[in-house]
């Protein structure tokens, strides 16, 4: 599951007064759910075992296989995550000691749904496969991008000043540019 969750973008989602990041991955043998406040993260992994007794415990009138809990749950995360929450469906999201705590509310066949996902503290290695590595990668992609942007820029201001020590004119003056700086570039970039 957790390299499947590798996969998976992050997506940013509100809870009252709070905004997550968060990701999930649901398969036929379970779940897995990682999301951060930026200033911690958590997770949860259950397996069939754990969602068919927390079922149990949360939903005593409703008696289904747990591939249709875990299928109802999928149903309920991924439009969320997709910034199209389902509007019968409540989400709540509570701080517990060590941990974090949201809690779904809708239906499943007329009934009530309810389900609790219990996360903690995501351990290092974890942060650092699904955050850190590639917040730095993208970053070390885009510091390469704007090199080669800039490189790109300044071959072209070097064409156009050949065009016109030749003595071509532009036929729109609208179309003038400013010749690329890019020193002012870099200071106003790192200055946003």
């Amino acid at each position: 599951l957790e390299s499947s969750l590798l996969t998976q973008p992050w997506a940013s989602v509100r809870f009252g007064e709070s905004t997550f990041l968060a990701k999930v991955c649901f398969r036929d043998t379970g779940y897995i759910l990682l999301i951060s406040d930026l200033s911690s993260v958590w997770y949860e992994s259950a397996d069939t075992e754990a969602v068919g007794q927390r079922s149990k415990e949360l939903n005593k009138r409703l008696t289904v296989h747990v591939s249709s809990f875990l299928h109802r749950l999928c149903n309920l995360m991924c439009p969320l995550l997709a910034g199209q929450p389902d509007t019968t469906t409540s989400f709540s999201c509570h701080h517990t000691a060590g941990g974090l705590s949201l809690h779904v509310k809708s239906e499943l066949s007329g009934l009530p749904f309810y389900w609790d996902f219990h996360c903690c503290p995501a351990p290092v290695e974890m942060v650092s496969r699904h955050l850190v590595r590639p917040l730095i990668r993208m970053s070390l992609a885009l510091q390469y991008q704007v090199k080669e942007l800039t490189s790109l820029l300044l071959q072209k201001d070097a064409e156009i000043e050949d065009y016109r020590e030749s003595g071509a004119a532009l036929s729109r003056d609208r179309l003038r540019t400013e010749t690329f700086q890019e020193e002012t570039f870099q200071q106003n970039f790192v200055a946003e």
